[in-house]
């Protein structure tokens, strides 16, 4: 299983020793890796049907998928390459900004509960709750015990999901200086991508070592058994999307769903099917 090869182990979290253009658990190359994800759609699609089936009947049961990382590491991409393999009435996908006024009257994970996947459903979150322990120690936008409190009140959270029936998919797309700048450098090149870019992204990459120190730490407080981390290599994109939708495929095999019973006599209607007569 991938997860063996992806699960950052417990202890302190040193980032530039863990490879960014790797490819661990998979052997193949680039048209190997698409094709395998390609051949994935159909297994995580009926697992994600399986799940939705069991949430309409009543089960209570979802999966959050958290993506996090530095600009350009592609959380975007997995939401269009990996998770649009499954059925979109099933996906609830939710991208956290800049907290609104009202959100900011709350406590930090007000918003959060407020956006966690309905029973049946695959939540993902494209950036998330840790945003309020990176962002916030970076910039200094919460006060040094606030933030300490947050990465408790975070384990809480996935615990509480973890006990409810809702497995928390945590993935850390880890991506490298040199690779970030070439995909903005392209986002400058095309006017198609013109709208993506953010100055703000040139600001925060002056400050990796701080991001890099906030996630170092985030990573270590909030690798829990119930809720680990996984490291997601993301230069090579082909293999961030694969190496996600085989997390997730896992993720979903571990839960199980089945396909709920109904209290229909199937073969009293199959027989007024094959008894009626013809329509005109």
């Amino acid at each position: 299983m991938i997860a063996e090869h992806l699960r950052l182990p417990p202890g302190p979290v040193d980032l530039s020793a863990l490879p960014t253009d790797a490819t661990p658990g998979f052997d193949g190359g680039k048209s190997e890796g698409q094709e395998a994800l390609g051949e994935l759609g159909e297994e995580l699609s009926d697992l994600q049907e399986r799940l939705y089936a069991e949430g309409r009947s009543g089960g209570s049961r979802s999966v959050l998928l958290v993506l996090q990382g530095m600009d350009t590491s592609g959380k975007g991409g997995v939401v269009r390459h990996t998770v649009s393999l499954v059925d979109p009435q099933g996906v609830q996908v939710t991208a956290f900004g800049s907290p609104t006024e009202e959100e900011l009257a709350h406590d930090f994970l007000w918003r959060v509960r407020r956006a966690l996947p309905a029973p049946g459903r695959i939540g993902v979150f494209d950036r998330s709750h840790y945003e309020d322990v990176l962002v916030a120690k970076v910039r200094a936008l919460a006060e040094p015990d606030e933030v300490e409190r947050r990465y408790d009140a975070i384990n809480e959270l996935e615990a509480e999901l973890l006990a409810a029936g809702t497995p928390v998919l945590k993935c850390f797309l880890h991506i490298s200086p040199d690779e970030q700048r070439e995909r903005l450098l392209k986002r400058l090149d095309r006017p198609d991508k013109h709208w993506k870019f953010d100055p703000v992204d040139i600001d925060d990459r002056q400050r990796w070592p701080e991001y890099r120190a906030a996630y170092e730490t985030a990573l270590e407080r909030t690798n829990t058994e119930v809720a680990p981390w996984y490291v997601v290599p993301a230069d090579k994109k082909w293999y961030r999307n694969l190496a996600v939708g085989l997390l997730l495929r896992d993720t979903l095999v571990h839960l199980a769903p089945t396909w709920p019973s109904t209290d229909v006599d199937v073969e009293a209607q199959r027989r007024r099917l094959l008894d009626e007569e013809p329509v005109r």
